[in-house]
């Protein structure tokens, strides 16, 4: 289903690359049965009548609200973010805005202007309920409502995903909020295609459905067959092995910015413990071949760079128009598609940088679609897990980002933290 190309022959042998992907075997097995491995099975497990009650509140959401607030951070933000911009924005009336992902009274207060003369609807999704920068903005967003609607009105367009043993427990039980589950076992950076990103991607007209089935699909090569990301997993650690500790994530693609932002997220927190792991970074080309290509060209020979690409010529209809005066000298150019000049474009850039001695790898989709999206994501939450256990480290917990919430805590006087 998701391709992948490298020339591995400069990096591993074939005989070494096949010993660790045999040996690899057994992490799958841990990812599996893992505390919090549930989204391995997550594309045929999920809970079917729960999804038909997001698709309902979907449909409420589009038919009576301007805008959808989505009120989390991290886990809770970036993967849905990631999948509705990357297929192209929102289809239809109701436009999602993004808020509780930061301190800023700017932001919100932008966004508390945005909405002021909207109708609107907010979902807050937060595992804890207690994450600072998310409630903070749901405090605002909630009186917002309620100054608009009434607090009756104001409780019908509250959404809340969260965890069965969360402290919004209370407020859905006291105000009987809409509410979805956030599963016990599946950590914020593997949760996308749970009901933390199924609400606000359906809201978007995304086909949420077809994700599902991409990364169904997807599950089955990895499972089954050991697929591409056990391959991907490995071949980055033996660049990791020879010097190569900075991964860089490749596209051409604009509408890929926050899909390098999850991506981040998922291998930062995944791997960034115990004094281990690779440093994640991404570029979006052409933009970035402006600046940071002449570092990847000719800079230090510690980064190796993973191409995200689509196969097919996403849009046919965008043709270069021949110019009278040709004074740009790019009327050769004419009549060709703008996505197949991307493609020769993107082939350029790898082989230049291969050439400079910057290793590259390719994880090709068969479109960009809902389906091979969700296939993407799939691949790459695999290949983490994996890439992580090979590391020796736990893929699933994330224990320095508690540090700074102690210190902050402190400073701002919470009881207990003095």
């Amino acid at each position: 289903m998701i391709k992948f190309e490298c020339d591995y022959s400069k990096i591993i042998s074939e005989a070494e690359l096949s010993e660790r992907i045999r040996q690899t075997g057994h992490f799958a097995w841990l990812a599996q049965r893992s505390s919090k491995g549930g989204w391995v099975d997550w594309p045929v497990n999920y809970n079917a009548s729960e999804f038909e009650r997001i698709k309902q509140a979907a449909e409420k959401i589009r038919s009576n609200s301007d805008y959808l607030v989505c009120v989390g951070v991290g886990g809770s933000y970036l993967g849905f973010r990631a999948v509705v911009e990357a297929l192209g924005g929102e289809r239809g009336r109701t436009k999602l805005i993004f808020a509780g992902n930061s301190f800023s009274a700017r932001d919100l207060n932008k966004i508390l202007n945005q909405i002021k003369d909207s109708d609107f609807s907010v979902n807050i999704i937060s595992k804890s309920g207690t994450t600072m920068e998310t409630a903070i903005a749901f405090r605002f967003l909630r009186q917002r409502l309620i100054e608009r609607y009434g607090a009756e009105e104001a409780t019908k367009r509250i959404y809340v995903t969260t965890d069965d043993e969360s402290v919004l427990q209370q407020e859905i039980a006291g105000n009987h909020y809409e509410s979805f589950a956030i599963p016990h076992n599946i950590g914020g950076r593997f949760s996308v295609l749970t009901p933390v990103g199924m609400l606000p991607m359906a809201v978007a007209g995304i086909d949420v459905d077809q994700l599902l089935k991409g990364a169904e699909k997807e599950r089955e090569a990895i499972i089954y067959t050991g697929g591409n990301a056990t391959k991907y997993a490995v071949i980055r650690n033996a660049l990791l092995e020879r010097g190569f500790n900075v991964e860089v994530l490749a596209n051409f693609e604009p509408s890929f910015k926050y899909f390098a932002e999850w991506w981040k997220q998922l291998f930062g927190e995944s791997e960034g413990k115990d004094g281990k792991g690779i440093f994640p970074a991404s570029v979006i080309y052409s933009t970035d071949l402006h600046s940071l290509g002449q570092y990847m060209q000719d800079g230090q020979r510690i980064v190796f760079e993973t191409f995200v690409e689509s196969e097919k010529i996403e849009a046919d209809d965008v043709v270069i128009p021949i110019a009278v005066s040709d004074v740009d000298e790019l009327n050769y150019l004419a009549g060709r598609k703008l996505d197949e000049v991307k493609h020769t474009v993107a082939q350029a850039t790898r082989e230049a940088h291969e050439a400079g001695g910057v290793p590259v790898m390719r994880i090709i989709m068969p479109d960009i679609s809902e389906y091979s999206v969700g296939a993407l994501i799939y691949f790459f939450e695999m290949a983490c897990a994996l890439s992580a256990f090979t590391l020796g480290v736990n893929p699933f917990n994330q224990p320095g980002v508690d540090d700074y919430k102690v210190k902050t805590f402190h400073l701002l006087g919470k009881p207990g933290y003095n």
